[in-house]
């Protein structure tokens, strides 16, 4: 889909956007093939910074979320509904902030920006998240960076929903008075915003919230507004009493911490949470305070952070009085709730229980599931007191009465993972995958939530999973943990399916030129690869190793070129195939990895095909169904080879190729199914072939898009055009003809 808009400046540094509709999807003149898509459950999965409850009416809610869109509760459904399927644009994923508005059940706005370096808008729309209209606006904003548990930055006039206040990261306080449609920078705020670090994952708090109280109302407005600044430069509370015309720091409160959340009660008390950091890590100290009367108190929880500080704070919109705080980054993290205005708190983490029944893997390795991390979102609902919900680094948990202590997730619908890799074996379950944060599963139904992660090793973010061509019950994965954490092994191997694991150790070796043994698989997460018949593993260190016997003893390969992968044939028990990016050459073995020779001089530029990261796909395939034939993605144009890498053919044209797959060929064909993710004609999407990459049929739609964030796809080898889309914050799909 397209936007078309123009941008005026006027002399307030007003942006004035006029819209068109959205332009009739581009497939129209593609050939496409109608496809059903739906999610393969896990069940929430990644961090979510905020729930914010509707006041407008009973059951409604939204949910923000750092790399995977917005997504409204249907109270009737019983089920969250992801609102941003339909568009194409990856930085509108990461939501820096959600105002719904107070009046109008309808209508809802999303600050959408998840990197300074990529588009913002604002996005309203007047039927829930149905349709939106998108608003280009010229202050970044970071969804996805430090700091984005901040906020509400977004806040809507509750006397006149016409005007909202957006707190940016850069660029000050912004005002609109016509909906959205323009926005203008308040020129009295005292805070102008500063510029953006240089290094890539820094970032500036900037007025981390903006609050309208409504007992001030007057000419139709809200004449205080509070805003607040948690940049060092500048940092504290900030109070208009006309409207916003002219503002003054408000005196008090603590030192040395920055404002990160606020709340403020229909009678005009304000309740701010303070931090020592951004978050969503290092945080270590913080407070929480009462502004009453023009009056501040301390009212900290006496339970204390336990080594943390505080970000999350929610009143009882309906029941004066009642308010809840959460910790972040304690030793462990709790939440706790007042009824007297925060002279005394209950700590309702202590002896809590978690039903983990819809979601089971959040025990991870342990026996129960703990209270959570990283919690930055807290909502008390205004319409019932005793049902709260507060966000973690993995899930959204929620209880209809605090006082049982009872949790349960809140995450029916809601799929925010990053997905790294992707197997879907000749035989056994239909499909194994590897998560970024969460190890990745073993899915056997695709509407159950699995029971188990990965583990033995609990490695966090699984980097490349491979199986045995011929013998599809034997597995291999390798994988990292967190940066700062320790680990014995990031290698693996199975011989049940995904089921049960156990490490595969590589033992120390010297590089040529190196004096140092060291544990190279422990190093830069080498991928691991293994046989069609499960008897060889082969790991990707800078020199290559090969083991015969299980990982009980390691050789090198005799010839076999360096920093690069040992891809199996999945039919040929024997084979391997190695590029060699030095030479532009393919390397065969036929003897498991022991020795390699020069196979063929490959086409085109190889380096367009080599990868750094290691999250990257490998560009090589080996088809499950023919031994000798490989697909090679060259800089975005698919190359073919018959004959066990001996010549290459271009076999796709027209497609520009970003990821690639093979699945089961179509009825009466020998020919393996392509998958691509890709572009053609400028229309980004899923495609398929069935003649071998000579024509594309496109199998997503403008309504399914994932904001184009697509990191890996995978074919099913044992059902004809089912395809698993893994994305980047909107989960693992599922694709089949309708």
């Amino acid at each position: 889909m397209s936007t078309l808009f123009r941008v005026a400046l006027g002399v307030a540094s007003a942006i004035a956007v006029i819209l068109t509709t959205h332009a009739p999807a581009q497939e129209a003149c593609l050939s496409s093939v109608p496809y059903r898509w739906a999610n393969v459950k896990v069940g929430g999965g990644g961090f979510s910074p905020a729930v914010i409850f509707s006041r407008a009416e009973r059951g409604l809610a939204y949910l923000r979320t750092d790399i995977g869109g917005a997504y409204r509760w249907d109270a009737r459904a019983k089920s969250w509904i992801p609102l941003q399927d339909g568009m194409g644009e990856s930085n509108y994923q990461g939501i820096e902030s959600i105002a719904a508005d107070p009046r109008n059940p309808d209508i809802v706005y999303l600050a959408a920006g998840m990197y300074r370096g990529g588009p913002a808008a604002i996005l309203r729309s007047a039927d829930r998240g149905a349709t939106w209209r998108t608003i280009p606006v010229p202050f970044k904003m970071g969804g996805n960076e430090p700091g984005r548990g901040l906020g509400e930055r977004l806040a809507i006039d509750p006397n006149n929903p016409a005007i909202l206040y957006f707190g940016s990261r850069f660029e000050g306080l912004w005002r609109s008075t016509d909906s959205g449609a323009t926005w203008s920078k308040v020129a009295g705020f005292p805070h102008a915003g500063k510029p953006a670090p240089a290094e890539r994952w820094s970032s500036n708090a900037g007025v981390s919230f903006v609050l309208l109280d409504r007992s001030s109302a007057k000419d139709g407005r809200s004449r205080t507004i509070y805003a607040a600044v948690a940049d060092l430069e500048g940092q504290g509370l900030y109070r208009s009493i006309d409207g916003g015309e002219s503002w003054s720091k408000v005196p008090g409160g603590p030192n040395g911490l920055m404002p990160v959340k606020g709340d403020i009660a229909d009678d005009g008390q304000l309740f701010v949470a303070y931090s020592n950091g951004m978050g969503p890590t290092g945080v270590s100290g913080g407070a929480v305070w009462r502004l009453a009367g023009g009056q501040w108190a301390d009212i900290t929880p006496k339970g204390g952070a336990h080594g943390g500080g505080y970000m999350a704070v929610s009143l009882a919109h309906g029941t004066p009085g009642t308010l809840a705080v959460a910790t972040m980054n304690a030793h462990p993290d709790t939440a706790y709730v007042s009824t007297d205005w925060g002279a005394t708190w209950t700590d309702i983490g202590k002896g809590s229980r978690r039903d983990i029944t819809a979601a089971p893997w959040l025990r991870f390795d342990e026996k129960e599931a703990d209270f959570g991390h990283w919690i930055a979102g807290l909502a008390i609902d205004p319409f019932d007191a005793g049902h709260i919900a507060y966000t973690t680094g993995a899930t959204v948990y929620a209880t209809d009465g605090w006082r049982t202590g009872l949790w349960k997730p809140w995450t029916d619908g809601v799929e925010e993972t990053a997905i790294v890799s992707l197997a879907s074996p000749t035989g056994g379950a239909k499909l194994i995958s590897g998560f970024g944060d969460i190890a990745g599963f073993v899915h056997d139904d695709f509407a159950v939530s699995p029971s188990a992660m990965h583990l033995n090793p609990h490695l966090v973010t699984t980097i490349n999973l491979d199986y045995a061509g011929q013998a599809p019950a034997i597995m291999v994965r390798s994988g990292r943990v967190h940066q700062g954490q320790k680990t014995e092994a990031t290698l693996a191997l199975s011989r049940d399916g995904g089921r049960s694991w156990k490490p595969v150790l590589l033992p120390p070796y010297a590089e040529a030129g190196e004096s140092e043994v060291k544990r190279h698989d422990l190093l830069k997460t080498p991928a691991i690869t293994v046989s069609a018949d499960g008897a060889v593993l082969a790991v990707a260190t800078p020199t290559p190793f090969f083991s015969h016997d299980g990982g009980l003893s390691w050789a090198s390969g005799l010839n076999a070129p360096r920093e690069t992968r040992a891809v199996a044939d999945k039919v040929d028990p024997k084979r391997f195939y190695m590029l060699d990016f030095n030479s532009a050459k393919l390397f065969v073995s036929n003897d498991g990895g022991r020795t390699f020779r020069a196979a063929a001089t490959l086409p085109g530029d190889l380096s367009k095909a080599r990868t750094f990261n290691v999250e990257t796909p490998w560009p090589l395939i080996a088809s499950p169904f023919d031994a000798g034939d490989l697909w090679l993605n060259i800089g975005g144009t698919l190359h073919r080879s018959r004959d066990g890498g001996r010549s290459f053919a271009v076999q796709s044209r027209g497609l520009e190729i970003k990821r690639f797959a093979l699945g089961k060929p179509a009825q009466g064909s020998t020919e393996p199914t392509l998958f691509a993710f890709g572009t053609q004609a400028d229309v980004t999407g899923i495609w398929r072939s069935t003649d071998a990459g000579k024509s594309w049929l496109r199998v997503n739609d403008d309504a399914n898009q994932w904001g184009n964030r697509i990191r890996v796809i995978e074919g099913d080898p044992r059902i004809f055009g089912r395809v698993y889309v893994g994305t980047d914050g909107r989960g693992l799909l599922y694709g089949e003809p309708r």
